[in-house]
């Protein structure tokens, strides 16, 4: 009996070797893509620290609160139209608030009668 492995100690060798390469790749894999999911957060905060003023954030802010979708529905919009240049100087409150009114889907009233 040799001091050589057999084939399938081989094997099983290099199959674990391949697990645990996978393994620190999917790691490095997830790391990176918080980073960049971080540093998109950032970019997306400082354009909109930069086209609102502080009421216009905080009723943003207040609406996320309420409906995250809709707040970051309004927040895309907002950047969208940062980014093609149809933003001239800040969003106040007042232009905030038609911007929610005009995101805002219709609401659709119930009017109950009763006999």
């Amino acid at each position: 009996m040799s001091g050589e492995p057999s084939d399938e100690e081989l094997e099983k060798l290099r199959e674990e070797k391949m697990e645990q390469l996978q393994d620190q790749q999917e790691g490095v894999d997830e790391e990176a893509m918080e980073a960049q999911r971080e540093q998109m957060e950032a970019q997306k905060k400082a354009l909109l620290r930069q086209h609102l003023t502080d009421g216009a954030r905080k009723r943003l802010n207040t609406v996320k609160m309420s409906k995250p979708e809709f707040g970051e529905q309004v927040e895309q919009q907002v950047i969208a139209l940062a980014k093609s240049g149809r933003i001239q100087g800040k969003v106040d409150e007042e232009k905030m608030k038609q911007l929610l009114k005009e995101l805002q889907p219709d609401q659709q009233s119930f009017d109950i009668r009763r006999r």
